[in-house]
């Protein structure tokens, strides 16, 4: 029982090969269950009853994006190499002996189904997809009205993009009048919110990007001139998900006020920036804004706006807030008039909206990848049987959960 079962989606990695999980079994019950699962995440399989004999290349044991071994086959397997990606997958996850086999062959996971279906379900989808490092997720609200967060979040995305980064700018503020406007491509064609409001589940990562506006080398996901859509929070969970699967950085464009929607995204965020001008009604309603995204948000950090008047500098902004400061954002003369005549928000390279943004990529991407490697927050525990996992697994699941990204978010200019 080896060969190729190719589902009617066919999954491919950005060279154009086929990324196919192996699944190694000889339980007929097991494997017709399992050859749902990746069909269902539009992925192709390699069947196997033990080990695959010949060169890896890009499947068998060192080159497959997954392994999904069956429980009836762990106890036979006699792996010579420990790698990643490989799961247990049974019917029972409390049979005696499973936790030995597990480690055995080196599983990160035991899966018991139907229980563990759906969890999955995504992770085929991921290797299937060529998930790796996911997105920095960075989100900008205003402190008030007119504070300048849709400017400020227009030129990290422009900044981001022009610095090769794979970027997405989403549009978090129906309100707003559409983040494509800014950017001068209300008239590109693509997909806008309305197109997105219902989806559920899992939204392909390619397929999202694919299918927006292609503005200024970044995608972006704005909104349309029509009736007002509401997005429920299940679409914002499900898009931003998928944004974030592809790598590189996501900017968020947030309102001030928050409902259901805008709470989801701002979970979903790594870090938040607060633009606050230098007025002292302004850091008032700041205050409100924080106290509510902060619910929510798990890192919120100040920008202060200049020219400064009451006899505020941004120090002082930010410690009124009880926020750490980023840095301050001075202002950019002629950017009206820039705008009007089809340069975006961040693209003068030498303007002081561009240099901030720079600035602030190089401090918390210095390698152009990932977030800046500075202990701060452990994302994740080791755990044998432990507790529930970020990537949302059940209790007891997890044969050795490693310590994620330990990241220090500090973005001061």
């Amino acid at each position: 029982m080896t060969g190729i079962i190719t589902s009617d989606a066919s999954a491919r990695d950005g060279g154009g090969q086929r990324c196919r999980p192996l699944i190694i079994t000889e339980d007929e019950r097991l494997l017709d269950d399992l050859l749902r699962l990746c069909a269902a995440a539009g992925a192709e399989a390699e069947v196997s009853p033990g080990l695959p004999a010949g060169p890896s290349g890009s499947g068998g044991w060192e080159g497959a994006p997954l392994i999904l071994v069956g429980d009836d086959a762990a106890g036979r397997l006699r792996v010579t190499s420990r790698r990643a990606g490989v799961l247990l997958v049974g019917r029972d996850p409390e049979e005696p002996g499973v936790w030995r086999r597990a480690v055995g062959v080196g599983a990160e996971y035991v899966l018991s189904l139907p229980e563990d279906e759906r969890w999955l379900v995504d992770r085929i989808a991921d290797a299937a997809e060529g998930v790796g490092r996911q997105a920095l997720t960075v989100g900008v609200l205003g402190g008030r009205g007119g504070a300048g967060a849709s400017t400020l979040a227009c030129a990290l995305a422009v900044t981001a993009a022009r610095d090769g980064r794979r970027t997405m700018l989403v549009d978090g503020d129906p309100l707003g009048g559409g983040l494509d406007v800014l950017l001068g491509g209300e008239g590109t064609g693509g997909l806008r919110w309305p197109a997105f409001a219902e989806s559920r589940g899992r939204v392909g990562g390619r397929a999202l990007e694919e299918s927006l506006p292609e503005l200024h080398a970044l995608r972006v996901l704005s909104w349309d001139r029509g009736e007002s859509v509401r997005i429920p929070p299940e679409a914002m969970r499900s898009v931003l998900a998928a944004a974030r699967r592809r790598g590189g950085v996501v900017v968020v464009d947030l309102p001030r006020s928050a409902d259901d929607c805008v709470a989801e995204a701002l979970a979903q965020l790594d870090l938040g920036l607060l633009v606050v001008p230098a007025e002292l009604r302004a850091v008032a309603a700041a205050r409100r804004v924080a106290a509510s995204a902060g619910a929510a948000l798990r890192d919120l950090r100040v920008v202060a706006r200049g020219p400064y008047g009451s006899g505020l500098d941004d120090e002082e902004i930010a410690g009124l807030l009880g926020l750490p400061l980023v840095g301050e954002l001075p202002p950019e003369p002629g950017i009206s008039g820039a705008l009007e005549g089809g340069v975006p928000p961040g693209g003068a390279v030498r303007g002081p909206l561009a240099r901030f943004c720079s600035g602030f990529w190089a401090e918390v991407l210095p390698d152009g990848d990932g977030p800046t490697a500075v202990p701060c927050t452990a994302v994740g525990e080791m755990a044998v049987g432990g507790a529930v996992g970020a990537d949302g697994m059940p209790p007891g699941r997890a044969v050795a959960r490693g310590v994620g990204p330990l990241w220090a978010r500090s973005v001061a200019a």
